[in-house]
């Protein structure tokens, strides 16, 4: 488990003067992105985040300032994607951080070498982090899974396993995009109750998914095991992410075998990560109601109940083509908690390699829907709308139970403690297009 250190010190300033004060990137952050200038056709490669400016870490690295791990882990960030730094595991990367951490506080040394690797945050354009090596979505919010098992279920909504085993399936990396993304509205099969055959068309009970994604960091060979005691020595960072749902297209396909063509049509994922070891102050008990079943031996650990969860506050808001024309904001749909998962994300890459499959830097596994315990805190319109039996009223009069062609959808998540910087993991967007047909 990543330890409290000097990075985390909530006293300590950056000589980067945005860096100061109630923001998303302060110093005690420093999550990585993949940028380049906006509108350019430079190369791309691996920034930080501090403040209101990206560190460019290939300039960075040209400049050998660091020494041993950090310098190693310094190129690697240097590269057009990730992978490199999350597969070299906690060491090299936690002295990168410190490295870092100390180059930027105010009276660095390195201050005026450092002054020319920054570039302001509006004036670059974000790739995908990472070559997305695999990616799997789990289930892991039993507030999401009983208010969706009711609507189908309502007797009996949660089904047998789903407090016995961290449920998830294979999902399609290849439509995974950063922040940004628009994507046509998914075509495929429907059938209405009362049809004797389905129908071939346009989605009309589009959704998002607000959830968490947990980037692998160290990778492991066939038949190797994590176990849950070393399990965040694997995961390199973490990013928010829309899994986006064709409802209607998912209920008449997901019977035997679960989602396929409902869900691999586009996933929206930030551009920032967030390390680890940022997060390392907002770990929170992981508990179970003392009449669930408690995890099984392999998937439970004194440090996953002392501090396998995270405190992460989500939001999701909406923005419609008519409030874009407008010029109005965005609406805020609803906020939910990360604490509030059934499972960890050390849990979820335990069982994910329990059976011997081996993990890849750069493999990402969905959280699933983060839902809260209120109505109010549901992370899906499928719940807020109650199967799409009750319209949500905009505040400028539309009416959505599904998602329309123009609409965007804009998730934001951050971490907040007394006695600890807040930290935030800036936002993802995504806009739905009209279908191609």
């Amino acid at each position: 488990m990543t330890l409290i250190n000097e990075t985390h010190d909530p006293a300590r300033k950056s000589w980067v003067s945005s860096a100061n004060g109630d923001m998303q990137f302060p110093i005690q952050n420093l999550p990585f992105a993949i940028f380049r200038e906006a509108g350019s056709q430079s190369s791309w490669r691996g920034g930080v985040a501090i403040g209101e400016q990206i560190l460019d870490m290939a300039k960075v690295a040209k400049l050998t300032l660091f020494s041993g791990d950090a310098q190693t882990a310094a190129q690697a960030a240097a590269e057009a994607s990730l992978n490199t730094l999350m597969g070299l595991g906690e060491k090299a990367n936690s002295a990168l951080r410190l490295a870092l951490s100390q180059a930027l506080t105010q009276g660095s040394e390195h201050q005026a070498a450092l002054e020319g690797c920054l570039l302001p945050q509006n004036s670059a354009e974000y790739g995908m982090p990472c070559h997305v090596t695999d990616y799997t979505d789990f289930y892991s919010s039993i507030h999401h899974a009983t208010a969706v098992g009711s609507l189908f279920r309502p007797d009996n909504p949660l089904l047998p396993n789903y407090k016995w085993v961290p449920i998830g399936y294979h999902g399609r990396s290849s439509s995974i995009g950063v922040s940004g993304q628009a994507f046509p509205r998914p075509v495929g099969q429907t059938k209405k109750p009362d049809a004797s055959v389905p129908d071939f068309g346009p989605c009309q009970r589009l959704d998002y998914e607000l959830e968490m994604g947990v980037f692998i960091g160290q990778g492991t060979q066939l038949g190797q095991r994590i176990d849950i005691s070393k399990a965040e020595q694997h995961i390199f960072g973490m990013c928010i992410l829309n899994d986006w749902s064709a409802r209607d297209i998912q209920a008449w396909e997901y019977q035997p075998l679960g989602p396929f063509l409902a869900k691999n049509f586009a996933s929206t994922i930030s551009p920032w990560v967030i390390t680890t070891q940022a997060l390392a102050p907002f770990r929170h008990k992981f508990t179970r109601p003392e009449t669930d079943p408690q995890p099984l031996a392999y998937l439970s650990s004194e440090q996953n109940s002392q501090s396998g969860n995270l405190d992460i506050e989500l939001s999701c808001f909406i923005q419609t083509e008519s409030m874009r024309q407008a010029k109005h904001t965005p609406q805020r749909l609803s906020e939910s908690n990360f604490k509030h998962a059934y499972w960890t994300p050390a849990q979820l890459v335990t069982h994910h390699s329990v059976n011997g499959c081996p993990m890849t830097p750069g493999d990402l596994l969905g959280s699933g829907t983060q839902s809260g315990p209120e109505a109010e805190e549901a992370g899906s319109l499928l719940e807020l709308t109650q199967g799409g039996k009750k319209s949500l009223t905009l505040d400028n009069g539309e009416t959505r139970t599904f998602l329309q062609d123009g609409d965007a959808i804009i998730m934001r998540a951050q971490c907040r403690l007394d006695g600890a910087a807040t930290i935030g993991f800036g936002e993802v967007v995504g806009t739905i297009l009209p279908a191609l047909v």
